[in-house]
Order: structure tokens, then sequence, then C-alpha cells
């Protein structure tokens, strides 16, 4: 996983503009859709200066841009459509969290995307921002990923209503996919600390509860990154009240609303994986005490047996003249016999009290 620090995407003033992020080998390549409900055109590797003379107000407008390294086109893009460099100052910089904007005729909304390395217990991050402006939706994203190929097909194959829909169902569509990965993400936790909870009532290393803090990492990076989308989502409830911002349609709020409900879920379920960890850490601790003093009572039981016989060679090892024992013919095989009977008794005596 990622760690994101904080890098300040404009070092001297608001003109200078640098991406923070780590996919910096990136082309950075534009792709246009313009669609309605009766028919699409799909522009791939378009030119920024193509794009404005290709965009139709009469209809839906998705510019996708992968990759930031480019900043001139960026910055391009951005002022075309009305962002200042504030604004495209925030898609570059990788390092903020979660945030939504809302500008006289502009809705910036930029959010982390999650989702699991495969083969390993580390997560990918990558940063994708929005800007909506009537019937025109921009997004940015870091690098060329499968997070909206499922929308590009229904948009083609006219599947649903996403044709008959504006931009902000766009937006909502999309945004509900980076929530899936979200879903995804998690799941994916949940079945690593299942395997490691199995492991745990077999195995005490110490490396199994590396990992469980390493999960435990992994959630809570999850959660930091859910709950200020959460309350970006919330905040869309305050346009709607607002009544100003016009490039979401009434109706469609309710979509809205329907992934605050879902960021909800996920924290909750977090929470509830949260403190399966926790269980899972104690039990950890306490299989771990229980095989120590599983051992220290094996220690015990044998150090037991030795004591008395222990006792009986320290006195015979005493160089006292009048020892009477010393003059018997079969002194020594008697002692032993002693010593022997005295074991078998302590062990049928520990065995009836089950103290092993």
């Amino acid at each position: 996983m990622r760690k994101i620090k904080y890098k300040k995407g404009r070092k001297v003033q608001p003109s200078i503009l640098e991406y923070t992020g780590s996919y910096k080998d990136i082309v950075t390549e534009l792709q246009l859709f313009v669609y309605n409900k009766a028919d699409i055109t799909e522009y791939h590797q378009i030119g920024v200066n193509e794009i404005e003379g290709n965009v139709d107000l009469q209809k839906v407008n998705w510019i996708n841009t992968h990759g930031l390294n480019d900043t001139d086109v960026i910055q391009a893009i951005g002022t075309s459509f009305g962002a200042d460099n504030f604004i495209i100052g925030d898609i570059l910089n990788t390092s903020k969290r979660t945030k939504l904007e809302e500008y006289s005729d502009i809705l910036f909304f930029s959010v982390k995307s999650l989702l699991p390395i495969e083969s390993s217990d580390n997560i990918n991050v990558e940063q994708i921002s929005f800007l909506l402006k009537d019937h025109v939706l921009l997004s940015f994203q870091e690098k060329r990923s499968d997070f909206f190929v499922h929308i590009r097909e229904r948009i083609r194959t006219n599947s649903g209503i996403v044709r008959t829909k504006k931009a902000d169902f766009l937006l909502y569509l999309l945004l509900d996919a980076i929530i899936e990965n979200f879903y995804i993400t998690l799941e994916s936790e949940e079945d690593k600390v299942d395997a490691l909870i199995n492991l745990i009532k077999v195995n005490t290393k110490p490396e199994i509860l590396e990992h469980l803090e390493k999960h435990r990492d992994n959630l809570n990076f999850l959660k930091r990154s859910i709950i200020p989308l959460r309350d970006s989502l919330y905040s869309i409830k305050t346009i709607k009240d607002d009544n100003v911002f016009n490039s979401i349609e009434q109706e469609n709020y309710s979509f809205f609303s329907r992934l605050h409900q879902k960021c909800l879920e996920l924290l909750e379920q977090i929470e509830s994986d949260l403190s399966t960890l926790d269980s899972a850490s104690n039990y950890f601790f306490s299989a771990q005490n229980n095989k120590m003093n599983e051992v220290m009572k094996s220690l015990t039981v044998v150090s037991m047996f030795f004591l008395p016989l222990t006792f009986i060679v320290g006195v015979y090892g005493m160089n006292f003249k009048n020892f009477p024992e010393l003059e018997w013919e079969n002194g020594y095989f008697i002692i032993w016999g002693i010593m022997i009977l005295i074991v078998i008794f302590m062990f049928v005596y520990f065995k009836v009290k089950k103290w092993f």
C-alpha cells in the first residue's frame, strides 16, 4: 500500500503545477464519449485542441484522461471548462484527502480508489478526480485501469438508462464503480484475516501477529479513505437544498443518497472487521500463553520426578563415616528400587490428578 504523504503541488505560486503521484511514467491520453439516447460517438487519443470542436452541449460529453504527467494538457482541459488553477492543482496533488467542492457552475469531486494487490497484503491507491459542468463530465485517472469498463459497455450498447440521463447520472455510475472497489478490497481483507484466524489455531508464530497488524493498518486506511467520501456525498444534500447548482437533476439526488448509504455500510463492516482483528489478536496471545503454560507445566512435572531422587542422591553423597546402608550387601539395589517406586507412585498420582 502506498503511504500518502503531503507534498506541495504548487511550490512557488498557484500558476506552477506539479503531479505528485507515483505513476510518473504514464503518458497522458484523452478519450471522449459524446452520446444521447439516439447515438454515440467515441474519440480515442484525441488532442486537447480537438476536444472543443467535438463537444456537443446538446448531448452528454464524457472526457476521460489517463495519466497526469503532462500538466500543460491537464491545465488546458481544466481551463477550457472553467476550472481555476486551485482545482487543477488539487487534481495533480494526489496527497490530499477525498473532497467535494461546489462552485457556481462546476462540481469538483476528488476521490481515492483502492484495490488489493494480488499475492500481497498491500493495497493499490489511485486518485480519481471529476469535474461536472452542465452536460460535460471530466474524469482524471492517474493510469489506465478497468474500473469503468462496464460503464463504457453500457453506454456503447445502450444498456439500462444511462443514455437517457445527463452527465450527473454518469458521475453517479463512476462513483458507484469506485465504491465497488472498496467492497472488493474489504472482501479481500476479510478473506485474508479469516485465513490468519484459522492459522492461529494451529500456529502461534510471531509472523502471524505481524500479518494481523498489517491488515489492521489496511482496514484503518480503508476507513480513513471512506469517511471523507461519506461526508462529501452527504454534502450533495446541501447542494440539493440550496437549489442553486443545476448540473444535478433533482430526481438524481436519490442516487447519490444510495452511495452515501453504501459508505455507511462499508464503515459499519470495517468496524466489525476491526473488532474481529482485536479478537484474533487476543486469541493469538491467549494461544501463546496457553502454549507457554503447557511447556512450563511439562517442565514442572519432569522436575518433580527428579526432586525426591535428587534428595536421595544428595543424602548418600554426604561424606559421613557411619552410613549403615553402605555395609549392606544389596544396599545399592535397594536404593534403586526405592527410587523407582517413588517415580511410579508420583506418575500414578499425577495421572489421577490429571496434571499432565
